[in-house]
């Protein structure tokens, strides 16, 4: 087991072989985001990524996964360039998870609202467990959405119910969230982390270049037409066949 960051960071990395997790870490604050807390996840991704996993698990200590942005802290002066920064970091986040070349999984349990909310659907995959509650409750203190969700909500659930869950704000529990695409698997209560990790654990055993490049294929056809999507594809398919994976994996998958 490796910590490469500080424990008293607001989002720690440790590597258990393959497999990495990043927890965030203001319990006594349900995880609120703050600027801290976001450059310590960049950090915390920048380790996973020169730690080599092959898959990260994303969660929260405490009674909550990540209650969206801090309400609390003190309000910060009026400078569009600074306010301007300070948002743009935060879209680094969306951006570094889905740039990682090993697959994220979200690992949620109570409140995944607002920025939290975000951080989960950034991730490749999601699991939830019955108590976890998702949302965007930014509009309703008069604040934006971040983390790409204006596109990438809209793709997954489709701009009808995209908007109700934005405008309106309304909480929405793992079930509902599996129903609409958002969530990968719901659990018992508690057992968030064993299933991320179980599913870490398997993708981590995949070929990691095809993975990787898969994971790759399928962010990018979220940003492009479909004739871009078949190019893609065609390099894709040509690196995997000459990456030596490919013969590796069917001998494997035979026996």
């Amino acid at each position: 087991m490796s910590s490469p960051q500080p424990r008293n960071s607001t989002a720690e990395f440790t590597a258990d072989g393959a497999i990495g997790t990043i927890r965030l870490n203001r319990p006594e604050r349900l995880n609120a985001v703050d600027p801290a807390l976001v450059e310590d996840l960049l950090a915390a991704l920048a380790a996973a990524r020169a730690a080599d996993v092959r898959a990260l698990v994303l969660t929260g200590n405490g009674p909550a996964f990540c209650a969206g942005h801090d309400l609390k802290q003190e309000p910060q002066p009026h400078d569009p360039a600074a306010a301007r920064a300070r948002i743009d970091r935060i879209q680094d986040v969306t951006r570094a998870l889905r740039a990682a070349p090993f697959p994220v999984i979200a690992a949620v349990h109570g409140y995944a609202l607002g920025a939290g909310c975000e951080f989960a659907l950034g991730c490749d995959l999601v699991v939830a467990d019955e108590t976890a509650q998702f949302g965007f409750p930014e509009v309703s203190v008069g604040l934006s959405v971040t983390g790409g969700i204006s596109r990438l909500l809209t793709l997954t659930v489709g701009p009808i119910k995209a908007k109700e869950l934005v405008l309106l704000g309304a909480r929405f529990g793992a079930a509902e969230g599996a129903t609409l695409g958002l969530v990968t698997r719901v659990t018992a209560p508690g057992e968030h982390e064993s299933t991320a990790r179980a599913l870490a654990t398997e993708l981590a055993g995949r070929p990691p270049f095809a993975l990787a490049l898969a994971k790759e294929l399928l962010d990018a056809g979220l940003d492009g037409t479909l004739e871009d999507a078949f190019d893609r594809e065609v390099g894709a398919a040509l690196r995997t066949e000459h990456s030596g994976e490919d013969a590796a994996a069917r001998a494997g998958f035979a026996r």
